[in-house]
């Protein structure tokens, strides 16, 4: 039974809208969509089987849906009595559908009788229905939501008979194992209970957005020569939002090993997932997989162990127009859901428009890589007015009623002014003076089509001025979104935005980066912004290096100066301080006090002089006190010297009278030695 995830306001929240074909013949298919009706469409002939519309489709919009098993019947209240021509009329076909809404309820409708069965409301949930799983046996209803519990109902009371919290954040997918006897539980982390205890049996590292998608792909497990306990060695398959990949994992008796065994790649998010299971282990497991880009890719393989390398698809099918004529071009028509058949060997298409959607059963070529079926759908895309003409009443204009135009929320639409070509036109097919004229008619309107400062775009309409204005390259209005400073808007808006705009939205922060730096500065936030949120998604591209080596290049050109400005850097803050800290010191002004003590200088003479005998002083302090001491015995000595000095003063005069008396003689030439002698 195929499945689509459920579409809401929340950036992290499964693409599409919950829709799911009923089991075993695929006859019909429900869709709950945006506007909160429940449709239920004849496979067969394309015809709207029933319409419903909850009495709280607004505030409660659908957010999941799921089919009753074939065996568990539509049982009557015990208030009434069924009638015998409704037993037999109702003992051979699908009815309960359960539909879970954006405030916590549970709904159970009736498609046999056309109405709501029952209610599950007490005891439930607090926040919005993330999936719904019935038993195949008992009849039971497992639900999960945001408030981050696990609600097991009884279908027949409408009274919760266990609730247990099931993982720290929001679960947002469930799966019940082929014998009945275990629950697969999802939210970034996969998690295996025992249905019996509530206990957790296995733990799986899960993906790192929430899982989206749950779905056991094996009956029996590949080694049939060991015992089978019911769940210990089968496969079952995980894709999560904005993930690429869709992962295959074992339950092992091993509790180590907790990563996937093996992958399967596609072009975009997965939004509706189909398998046949296999039953043995030579029977291939068969898997159609819708994408958010409206391609479906067909995948065949036998289930028998580890794979490193992710598994491409066998087969791609696209459904395109015609385009025939002059001026038309072949458009693409996107896939919304697919499931296979009972026989196993064709396809069941939904494709156009959610509100009037085509249904073709289509025969599976495996052998062609890729299919593009040719279809002409003008005429189904307009939607069947079934309400007679005279039904149709003309509101009455007021002029103080204000008429909103469609266009970007929050904003009034551009009018255009009217020209005199088309003031003569209207003037001709005036038929009396009372017809009001087109401009009266606009100043009824009350559009104020001059733009201010102030006509700002709201926060909530940033994802789709983004989105419009890369596919457009409409300069201004990438503008009024990439210019905003509030870090807070920029992450909102990367993280409402689409998954395709992701690669444009980078190359056009890269021609921004290479401009001035003053807008530079602004695209680094973007940049990082969109690398840190989109990471999971970026990873899974093959071409991602090809498509951002001009951005790799910059950023390395960026890079390599990075350590000289950062020397720079740190030289003129240097700098700075030591400016700004002189600049303080001259601004400051000393406080008025009088000084205690003054010292004034002398001149530089006086301080030589000064200087020199402070030295002498200093290297003499200690001979002082010996000079003091012999002062005494030099006096007695000067007076024994005066004696010897006068003694030798009269042996001088005696030795120069001899002297002279020689030289008279001539003796004046003798030998020193001689005179010595002689002395």
């Amino acid at each position: 039974m195929a499945a689509g995830g459920g579409g809401s306001g929340d950036p992290l929240s499964p693409a599409g809208v919950p829709c799911a074909f009923s089991p075993q013949s695929q006859a019909y298919f429900a869709l709950a969509s945006t506007d909160g009706h429940l449709r239920v469409w004849e496979t067969g002939n394309n015809r709207l089987h029933q319409e419903y519309v909850p009495s709280a489709h607004l505030s409660g919009t659908c957010t999941c849906l799921a089919w009753a098993p074939a065996r568990l019947q539509a049982k009557e209240s015990p208030q009434r009595k069924k009638r015998k021509s409704e037993a037999i009329g109702t003992s051979d076909q699908i009815d309960l559908l359960a539909l879970g809404t954006a405030v916590g309820s549970i709904l159970l409708y009736s498609t046999v009788k056309g109405e709501l069965h029952s209610k599950l409301i007490s005891g439930g949930h607090d926040n919005k229905v993330n999936c719904i799983q019935w038993h195949q046996d008992n009849g039971c209803l497992y639900s999960c939501s945001d408030d981050k519990h696990i609600v097991e109902w009884n279908a027949q009371t409408c009274k919760v008979k266990c609730k247990w919290k099931g993982d720290s954040s929001s679960v947002s997918s469930l799966c019940i194992s082929p014998d009945g006897k275990m629950l697969l539980s999802a939210g970034r982390t996969i998690k295996l209970w025992v249905l019996e205890t509530k206990e957790v049996y296995r733990h799986f590292t899960g993906h790192a957005t929430p899982v989206s998608s749950l779905m056991f792909t094996t009956i029996r497990p590949p080694n049939e020569s060991q015992p089978f306990d019911g769940i210990t060695g089968l496969y079952f398959l995980s894709g999560a939002v904005h993930d690429r990949l869709l992962n295959i994992w074992q339950v092992r008796s091993e509790k180590k090993e907790k990563n996937a065994v093996m992958s399967f790649t596609v072009t975009d998010e997965p939004v509706c997932i189909d398998l046949t299971l296999s039953e043995n282990k030579e029977e291939p497991v068969r898997l159609v997989v819708v994408c958010r880009d409206g391609q479906v890719h067909l995948f065949e393989h036998i289930l028998n162990g580890f794979c490193k390398k992710p598994l491409s698809s066998n087969c791609t099918i696209q459904i395109a127009t015609s385009g025939k004529g002059k001026k038309s071009t072949p458009k693409p028509i996107p896939i919304l859901a697919a499931g296979f058949c009972s026989d196993k060997m064709s396809l069941l298409l939904v494709y156009g428009s959610w509100f009037q959607p085509t249904i073709e059963r289509v025969a599976i070529n495996s052998k062609e890589p890729h299919v593009c079926l040719v279809r002409d759908i003008s005429s189904c895309w307009a939607p069947k007015v079934e309400t007679a003409i005279t039904k149709v009443r003309t509101p009455v204009m007021n002029s103080e009623a204000k008429v909103l135009v469609p266009g970007i929320p929050g904003h009034c639409a551009v009018v255009k002014p009217v020209t005199p070509q088309a003031e003569e036109l209207e003037s001709k097919r005036k038929l009396g003076e009372n017809e009001v004229s087109i401009e009266e008619r606009l100043g009824a309107m009350d559009i104020d089509s001059k733009k201010g400062k102030d006509d700002l775009p709201q926060t909530n309409s940033f994802p789709v001025l983004l989105t419009q204005g890369l596919e457009s390259n409409d300069f201004e209005m990438l503008n009024k979104v990439l210019q905003t400073r509030n870090v807070n808007l920029i992450k909102k808006t990367v993280l409402r935005m689409p998954l395709h705009a992701v690669i444009p939205l980078l190359q056009e922060l890269t021609k921004r980066l290479q401009g001035h730096p003053n807008s530079a500065v602004l695209m680094v936030q973007w940049l990082k912004c969109v690398l840190t949120v989109h990471a999971s998604y970026l990873s899974t591209l093959p071409d991602l290096v090809s498509q951002l080596r001009t951005l790799y290049q910059l950023l390395d050109s960026r890079v390599r100066t990075f350590q000289k400005l950062s020397h720079l850097h740190g030289k003129l803050i240097l700098l700075i301080t030591q400016v700004t800290a002189s600049e303080k010191t001259k601004g400051m002004t000393c406080p008025g006090q009088k000084a205690k003590l003054v010292y004034e200088e002398e001149s530089s003479e006086e301080e030589s002089d000064d200087e020199i005998a402070d030295k002498d002083s200093d290297d003499n302090w200690d001979e002082d006190e010996e000079e003091k001491e012999s002062d005494k015995d030099e006096d007695v000595d000067e007076e024994h010297e005066e004696e010897d000095a006068e003694e030798k003063d009269e042996e001088n005069g005696e030795d120069r009278d001899v002297t002279s008396e020689k030289e008279l003689n001539g003796d004046s030439d003798l030998d020193s030695e001689n005179e010595s002698e002689e002395e």
